[in-house]
């Protein structure tokens, strides 16, 4: 059996696979304006598609008023996830701005 006829033969396809991710953030106070403002102002920079998530309501982190609307308040669990090239780095940097509001 020649090379080319072997059935085993395949083209190769390459399937990509995004890195995906999270983590959960207990704030140390109310989401406010400040750190809205901060969160949107960081996912803003990366490509990623980030997610903020509380009280099963998820929202884009890049809007100040979506970021306020989700109404966590201190003591409570936000989870930050964050899908592509540079998610890692997202989640890295909205979590440390969530774990430091004031």
């Amino acid at each position: 059996m020649s090379p080319s006829s072997d059935p085993t033969t395949t083209t190769a396809t390459s399937a990509t696979t995004t890195p995906k991710h999270e983590t959960a953030v207990v704030l140390p106070a109310n989401l406010h304006a400040r750190p809205a403002g901060q969160l949107a102002r960081s996912a803003a920079g990366f490509t990623s598609a980030i997610q903020l998530e509380y009280a099963d309501r998820t929202v884009n982190p890049t809007g100040v008023l979506a970021v306020m609307g989700l109404g966590a308040t201190a003591g409570s669990t936000v989870t930050v996830r964050a899908e592509g090239h540079d998610a890692e780095q997202a989640v890295s940097a909205l979590a440390q701005i969530l774990a430091a509001a004031e």
